[in-house]
């Protein structure tokens, strides 16, 4: 998203980019706290055993959602001022379908290896080695890879527009659901953990190139 710093607060260019590191330094602490600087704490949640990052990204999802629509009602931060992308669902689904096996792989997404990397974890490094070389892959190809990416665009799609609903009654939807999400993994979690803990198994399993250099860092 882009623009409601300068838009609405009127900062001038240096603050804004002032303001937005000191942004970004309180989210890196914020995840590194959270325990996302660390693969075992991320990967577990593909063993059904600690859904922390589905925890706090949903928290925080539903948060700002909430916090844009009630600004945008007021008129503090109208919604057209938000720089939103254009929707491509074809390559936006393979595009997930890479991150989400990168994250299984590595034990990390493009964010939290920057948080590992910080934190002195090898493991991200060389997670942040692989996404400098898939970059370049994909920016020499480009013109490859043109056709999938630019598939099937339509525009800016907000998800009230595609349902045709009230944006009201969307937000509510998604906090409710992310009520029940919550207590749904905590009950995966304990059953998970409550089934490992005899064979003295933890929900510590991550993957085993993650976990090698874990063990090599300080």
């Amino acid at each position: 998203m882009e623009g409601p710093l300068s838009v609405v607060l009127r900062f001038s260019h240096p603050v804004e980019m002032i303001v937005s590191v000191l942004v970004g330094m309180g989210f890196g602490f914020a995840l590194e706290r959270a325990g996302f600087g660390t693969a075992r704490n991320l990967a577990a949640i593909f063993y059904g055993r600690d859904f922390r990052v589905l925890r706090v990204m949903f928290t925080a999802i539903v948060t700002a959602m909430i916090g844009v629509y009630f600004l945008d009602l007021a008129g503090l931060v109208p919604i057209s001022t938000l720089g939103i992308l254009d929707t491509f669902p074809a390559a936006q689904a393979v595009g997930g379908l890479l991150v989400g096996a990168g994250f299984i792989v590595g034990g990390y997404c493009p964010g939290t290896s920057l948080v590992g990397a910080v934190s002195g974890k090898l493991d991200a490094l060389l997670f942040i080695g692989g996404l400098l070389v898939g970059t370049l892959v994909y920016t020499l190809g480009a013109d490859t890879f043109a056709p999938l990416a630019d598939a099937g665009g339509r525009g800016r799609v907000l998800l009230h527009e595609w349902l045709r609903l009230p944006s009201g009654v969307v937000v509510f939807a998604v906090a409710l659901f992310a009520v029940g999400a919550f207590w749904a993994v905590g009950r995966i979690e304990r059953r998970v953990n409550r089934r490992a803990a005899p064979a003295g198994q933890g929900p510590q399993s991550v993957p085993a190139g993650a976990a090698a250099a874990e063990r090599r860092a300080p």
